[in-house]
């Protein structure tokens, strides 16, 4: 009984990760009510593993986080013209990994966050491709099990740039938060930095934004969402 408790309650954590639009409501109040200010620590980072970071800076706008080496087990880019939708469609591969289907039939715990990186698409209707990647718990990194349809991200030591947001991730909202936080960024070092590793090919530059989600659907209040800049900094 205790194991199928709790295979629901990590399915109904990776179900929050594309519940967008306050879907598992009906509703936009609760998702309002829910948008209220966030702290600068993740909560569910005191319960689960999430990639440990150094904080390089930080400003009512923004945080500049330095991110050590991590593991990422990701799904193949998906075209399409929502987030919301495309991490639908990504989210029962990761679910099944981490429950056993793969190479070494082996499960694997629940992690935080899990994001979704936005590329932009020559695609017709505004399609862009999204990559949702699911961050490896230390112990498995050295070996991460290979599954089907999945590819591993081994992440070497980079600079992001975050903005926090609360509420329910929604298409509407992962645009404007992300543009805020370009604007931010402008004129800054760390904007400098972006818009070279952009340039250049670097870190980040092949992704528009990435969008990280940390809480079960069942956390109505203080939901903590991000979105990454990603970027190099010189030596």
């Amino acid at each position: 009984m205790e194991a199928a408790l709790m295979r629901i309650f990590k399915l109904s954590f990776l179900l929050s990760l594309f519940s967008g639009d306050s879907d598992v409501f009906g509703s936009r109040t609760l998702s309002d009510l829910a948008s209220g200010p966030v702290g600068k620590f993740p909560p569910s980072c005191n319960r689960i593993e999430c990639p440990s970071y150094d904080l390089v800076n930080s400003t009512n706008a923004y945080e500049i986080r330095r991110y050590n080496t991590s593991v990422w087990m990701s799904t193949e880019p998906m075209k399409e013209t929502s987030l919301v939708k495309a991490t639908r469609t990504g989210f029962s591969q990761l679910f099944d990994y981490i429950q056993g289907n793969n190479d070494y039939h082996q499960k694997i715990e629940m992690t935080a966050p899990v994001i979704v990186q936005v590329s932009p698409s020559n695609g017709p209707l505004c399609e862009s491709n999204f990559t949702l990647s699911f961050y490896v718990p230390k112990q498995n990194q050295l070996n991460p099990a290979p599954a089907k349809n999945l590819h591993v991200q081994r992440w070497d030591t980079r600079y992001v740039a975050v903005k926090q947001f609360g509420g329910y991730v929604s298409d509407n909202s992962v645009g404007e938060e992300a543009a805020e936080l370009e604007a931010s960024l402008n004129g800054t070092v760390w904007g400098k930095a972006i818009a070279k590793s952009r340039e250049t090919g670097g870190v980040g530059s092949t992704s528009a934004y990435m969008v990280a989600q940390y809480n079960s659907p069942f956390e109505f209040f203080g939901r903590v969402n991000e979105i990454w800049l990603p970027f190099q900094m010189d030596k």
